[in-house]
């Protein structure tokens, strides 16, 4: 079943909302690097989001070298060859209020 994607006018409005978020992939998704003062920070945070990730059912593409975490968000079953979504607006959301 595929998931409706988001179009120009959300995708800005999904940008504005969350301004340290940048298009990536070709506009299909979003990422954002997150820093944290050691180890220990960056897996509780990356623990927070899991959870959220979980119960949202929408799980983040995450790269994470010791203080740095890097998050990318994409629906990958969004229109015809995945993209953006709501879900993906939803968890970015979330992710902010965890960064705080």
């Amino acid at each position: 079943m595929s998931v409706p994607e988001l179009d120009a006018a959300e995708i800005e409005q999904l940008l504005e909302q969350h301004s340290d978020w940048a298009l990536a992939q070709g506009g299909k998704a979003i990422t954002r690097t997150f820093q944290f003062a050691d180890f220990s920070e960056a897996w509780g945070f990356m623990s927070r989001v899991a959870l959220l990730a979980e119960s949202q059912d929408h799980h983040p593409e995450w790269f994470n070298v010791y203080a740095k975490v890097e998050v990318t968000l994409t629906t990958h079953d969004a229109g015809d060859s995945g993209g953006l979504s709501l879900r993906d607006a939803k968890l970015a959301r979330a992710i902010d209020e965890v960064a705080g």
